[in-house]
């Protein structure tokens, strides 16, 4: 009898660790950050249309990390444009690019142009050793 429990928990180990490896395997995108510099022309036109870019960013998975409108400081080169903004997409550049090409990309070029000046790229987080 002490056989079968034997392998009974050997293969419950097994399985355990199998488990664990795919886990790991499942959390290994890395997060990515985009970087917005926005030189807003005509604040209160464009406040009346963001929400609608808010919104596709959050239901993509981006979360508003730092930034709004006169919110960086130049510490050193050309000053910063007055509204600037970090996202952190946890689900790495694949989110990103499904939120960009899902529509942001077309609200920035339709609706946003019109009233600010867009600058935007995308750093891959690193982890810090």
């Amino acid at each position: 009898m002490s056989k079968y429990l034997a392998t009974s928990a050997l293969m419950a180990v097994s399985f355990v660790i199998g488990a664990g490896g795919a886990s790991i395997y499942a959390e290994a995108t890395t997060p990515i950050y985009a970087v917005a510099e926005i030189n807003v022309k005509d604040k209160d036109s464009y406040d009346k249309i963001l929400p609608k870019a808010l919104e596709m960013i959050k239901n993509g998975g981006g979360k508003y990390v730092a930034g709004g409108y006169n919110k960086t400081k130049s510490v050193i080169g050309a000053p910063p444009p007055n509204r600037y903004v970090l996202i952190r997409y946890d689900g790495g550049a694949e989110a990103f690019d499904k939120v960009w090409n899902g529509g942001l990309k077309d609200w920035v070029e339709k609706e946003g142009s019109k009233y600010a000046d867009f600058r935007l790229f995308n750093v891959e987080a690193v982890e810090m050793k």
